[in-house]
């Protein structure tokens, strides 16, 4: 599978998150959290903790990190990894593109997560 639509440009404003649902190339359920960081740019992370698998799409935005609303564990929205403990390990992250007004993310290849 190739890259899917995930959303719309408009769709997040600088440092808002988005759950989306997209499907694998072997037909999982796949939960990513779309986020739009302070410079407009957009990532494309896993929705799930690792710490407290709980939905980081929930947390708050700084910069290019994501805080989990739970235990405040937060993420690099490039790498996946882990800036603060709680956790440790690191959560997936995936491929965006941007064409036109339509933010497309690829789930089938994600990138590697810095350990």
């Amino acid at each position: 599978m190739t890259a899917q639509i995930a959303c719309a440009t408009d769709d997040l404003g600088p440092e808002e998150t988005l759950l989306v649902e997209l499907t694998s190339a072997d037909g999982a359920s796949v939960a990513v959290a779309v986020v739009r960081d302070e410079d407009g740019e957009f990532h494309a992370i896993s929705d799930v903790c690792s710490h407290g698998a709980v939905s980081l799409s929930d947390g708050e935005v700084e910069g290019c990190r994501v805080e989990c609303w739970l235990h405040g564990s937060q993420f690099d929205l490039r790498t996946g990894r882990p800036l603060q403990l709680p956790a440790t390990r690191p959560v997936p992250v995936y491929p965006v593109t941007v064409d036109g007004d339509k933010v497309l993310v690829d789930i089938d290849a994600p990138l590697a997560a810095a350990s």
